[in-house]
């Protein structure tokens, strides 16, 4: 049940739940490649832990730009333990008739393809190297069990990741490769900060929503990376006690 000493790499690095679980990661004793498009963001945490915090700038949804993710994390660390698949785009309040095709893009294009990117390149780092094997936790969403009004690209995303995760998990049997997903609800970060003001129900209300601090989030998925890879959560829902998810809709 520890982290220390095994190589993670944490995408969406540079804020958020990202930044956060990345610094939960350090202060756990893990060695940490910091993944973004921010790069002066990231090169800023890294420089505060010394040798096991690398910055490695990154655009997930740019298959060129993860293979040379993959060769730099194996160039520093020579292995990969642990990856949380974080990274993401948001887009909300928008009905499906008024969402462009541009923005539909941009969303999946993060939030899926840099996802499968990202799984795809860790899968294979980890099937070759000895020993074998390591975890992939992926960034699901509450979203990836019900909608919030107008979030058809956010929503469909966060439900095609419970199918990556799922597949993900299949597959990586036979190279000791666990896969688990944890489904977020109201964490305070800049994303969510629209909550404390009052966002969109589905009864056509606008309401404040609880939030809870972003550190939890950190310490379960660092908790979830400290099994050993014989047990595995599969599916961890984490939310603000009230948050009106149960009664959404």
């Amino acid at each position: 049940m520890s982290v220390e000493g095994k190589t993670v790499l944490v995408t969406g690095a540079s804020r958020g739940i990202g930044r956060a679980t990345a610094e939960a990661f350090l202060a756990a004793g893990a060695r940490v490649a910091l993944a973004a498009r921010d790069e002066a963001a990231i090169a800023a945490i890294a420089e505060a832990h010394g040798d096991r915090a690398h910055a490695m700038a990154c655009d997930v949804s740019d298959p060129a730009s993860v293979d040379a993710l993959y060769a730099r994390i194996a160039d520093a660390f020579g292995r990969l333990d642990v990856v949380f698949n974080n990274a993401g785009a948001a887009m909300f309040s928008t009905p499906v008739g008024d969402v462009g095709w541009e923005d539909w893009r941009r969303v999946l294009s993060v939030n899926l393809d840099g996802a499968f990117l990202i799984a795809r390149g860790a899968f294979r780092m980890m099937r070759e190297q000895q020993p074998q094997g390591g975890r992939i936790v992926n960034n699901g969403s509450i979203s990836a069990h019900a909608p919030r009004p107008g979030s058809v690209a956010y929503t469909a995303s966060k439900h095609a990741i419970t199918g990556l995760t799922k597949s993900l998990s299949l597959d990586g049997r036979p190279y000791g490769i666990a896969c688990g997903q944890i489904d977020i609800g109201n964490a305070a970060t800049d994303m969510t900060a629209a909550m404390a003001k009052g966002v969109p129900q589905a009864d056509g209300r606008l309401a404040v929503e609880p939030l809870m601090d972003v550190r939890h989030v950190a310490d379960a998925v660092v908790h979830m990376a400290g099994l050993p890879l014989t047990a595995n959560v599969q599916f961890m829902t984490l939310t603000a006690t009230n948050m009106p998810y149960l009664g959404r809709g």
